[in-house]
């Protein structure tokens, strides 16, 4: 019997974009999709979020001149087009799935409608929520976190380069250490890079765990079925 029932799946885009590190790779994209609809098939739930850093980031875009509103507003749209791409992918698979935004922008996708959302993801379609929380300042991690709460998810699952949550960088720093578990009060305090500190600070008040772990093959549905992957983080 899987461990969580209904999950949140948190990728970033540039897990998309493979070793170019721009764009969608449709190889990877097809695995990750077949990956979700194992976890269907399995009778887990599925909400996903995906980054849109392949495509754009706002915080980059300022960096380089551009107003940071205006940057963030491309970045949404960027996760709106991953959030196409899934869906066509998961269609491949045979997997019912819908696309809604933050930002009204029918016929492409639909408006987020959170009842509608629950009543989807109970009928076993995956549901793709993009265009962050359809304000700037704020980032997929916190669109990540807002939905699990609004959907009564059991977890938010972030998948990463590394396998879970260390002391420091594991890929600049040999020595660091990796957590099984930790607690928001503590990734917050360490100042650890999991989630932006407004999406950890609204699952601690909310307690919404986040497991956080390796996107390699195999390991989504390892981590919903066992929950053993990775790190925990939690009260």
């Amino acid at each position: 019997m899987a461990k969580f029932k209904r999950v949140l799946l948190k990728l970033s885009g540039e897990a998309l974009a493979g070793e170019s590190g721009h764009g969608i790779d449709n190889t990877i994209l097809s695995d990750m999709a077949s990956e979700i609809a194992s976890m269907v098939r399995a009778g887990i739930q599925v909400a996903l979020v995906i980054g849109g850093g392949n495509l754009v980031r706002g915080i980059s875009a300022s960096a380089g001149g551009m107003n940071r509103a205006q940057g963030d507003a491309m970045g949404m749209l960027g996760t709106v087009m991953n959030g196409l791409a899934m869906q066509d992918a998961l269609d491949k698979q045979s997997i019912d799935s819908v696309v809604m935004s933050a930002i009204r922008m029918e016929p492409v996708c639909e408006f987020f409608d959170r009842r509608k959302a629950i009543k989807l993801l109970n009928s076993g379609s995956v549901v793709i929520f993009s265009a962050g929380t359809g304000n700037p300042f704020f980032t997929t991690d916190s669109c990540a976190a807002l939905r699990a709460i609004e959907t009564e998810c059991d977890v938010i699952m972030k998948a990463t380069k590394v396998d879970g949550i260390y002391t420091a960088d594991p890929v600049k720093d040999p020595s660091a250490v990796r957590f099984d578990d930790i607690t928001y009060k503590e990734v917050i305090a360490r100042g650890l890079q999991v989630m932006d500190t407004a999406a950890v600070a609204l699952c601690m008040e909310q307690k919404m765990p986040i497991l956080v772990f390796k996107m390699e093959k195999g390991n989504l549905t390892t981590a919903t079925v066992e929950g053993s992957l990775g790190t925990l983080v939690h009260c």
